[in-house]
């Protein structure tokens, strides 16, 4: 088997195992409509790398995530069996790692020639990282300790959806975003929340969709899913929601409505084993828009 083709299928390996992996946890809390990355954490709510000191990423956040909630741990912190040695760690006897992928790319080239240029591929390559929760004799350095108290977590909230731009107007009982109306978003009043958290929670899942407008992601999804595009713009809207609501640091909360979209994400995830790493590369791209858009706003204020 060539190069090529091993590093094919060991991409669709990491495909349907990390799949498999959120299928598994949407599927174990569909009793409650509590999704996988709704998770309490107590070090920050992105799960962190102890080896980079830095959140995961699109399908990796994810994944993660869903793992917290099948297996209960409270900790963000994540790392691979070296990591936690280099820490003073050891990951104990009979626990099991969590899948996440690293992206690379690889040179290709055209033909037999040397002279011939080549181009990049990407591939796949997964990897298995343990909680905190499965490490004994660990001593973490002080930069992973929580550094924001809840009320600047909520000032921060808003100041940061203020800065991106998005227009919030009274959207009565319902929190809605037209494309008809690309410049904003529809939301009940905030006395009508029964927290703030709630509030920004909502107001960060339509402004996912808000991302979607051509002037900003420019996100289309009907030739890919056909049928199934509204439902996985709703994943990724929950995704981005979940993505920004974590880089604020502050929980996200479950909306009531999420039950009926449940079955249709889980029917379009078994039937497309990459649907989930589109959904998660494409909330991603919204989340950094929207982070972009904000920090833009504050270098020109300064």
């Amino acid at each position: 088997m060539s190069t090529h083709e091993n590093t094919a299928t060991e991409k669709q390996d990491v495909y349907r195992k990390v799949t498999d992996a959120i299928v598994n946890a949407i599927e174990s809390g569909i009793g409650q409509y509590r999704m996988p990355w709704t998770v309490r954490q107590d070090r920050g709510f992105s799960p962190i790398s102890v080896g980079s000191a830095k959140p995961y990423r699109g399908i990796n956040t994810v994944v993660l995530w869903a793992q917290s909630q099948n297996r209960g741990y409270s900790s963000a912190l994540w790392g691979t069996y070296q990591q936690w040695q280099r820490l003073g760690g050891q990951v104990r006897k009979g626990e099991h790692g969590s899948p996440v992928v690293y992206w690379g790319t690889y040179e290709k080239q055209t033909g037999e020639d040397e002279d011939e240029k080549s181009h990049r591929g990407l591939f796949a390559k997964g990897y298995t990282v343990f909680n905190i929760e499965q490490v004994d004799g660990c001593k973490l350095p002080k930069r992973f300790e929580p550094k924001l108290s809840h009320n600047e977590r909520i000032a921060h909230a808003d100041s940061f959806f203020a800065a991106t731009g998005v227009q919030t107007r009274d959207g009565g009982n319902r929190a809605f975003y037209r494309p008809d109306s690309p410049e904003a978003v529809y939301i009940p009043g905030f006395d009508q929340f029964p927290d703030r958290v709630n509030y920004y929670s909502v107001l960060a899942h339509e402004s996912t969709h808000w991302t979607s407008h051509a002037s900003r992601c420019d996100r289309e999804l009907g030739k890919r899913f056909g049928d199934a595009a509204y439902a996985v713009e709703e994943l990724i809207a929950e995704l981005g929601s979940a993505y920004t609501m974590a880089r604020l640091e502050l929980e996200l909360t479950p909306r009531e409505d999420h039950a009926q979209y449940i079955q249709s994400w889980l029917t379009v995830l078994k039937a497309d084993k990459r649907a989930i790493f589109t959904a998660a590369s494409k909330a991603q791209q919204a989340a950094d828009f929207l982070i972009q858009q904000s920090e833009r706003s504050a270098e020109v204020a300064a």
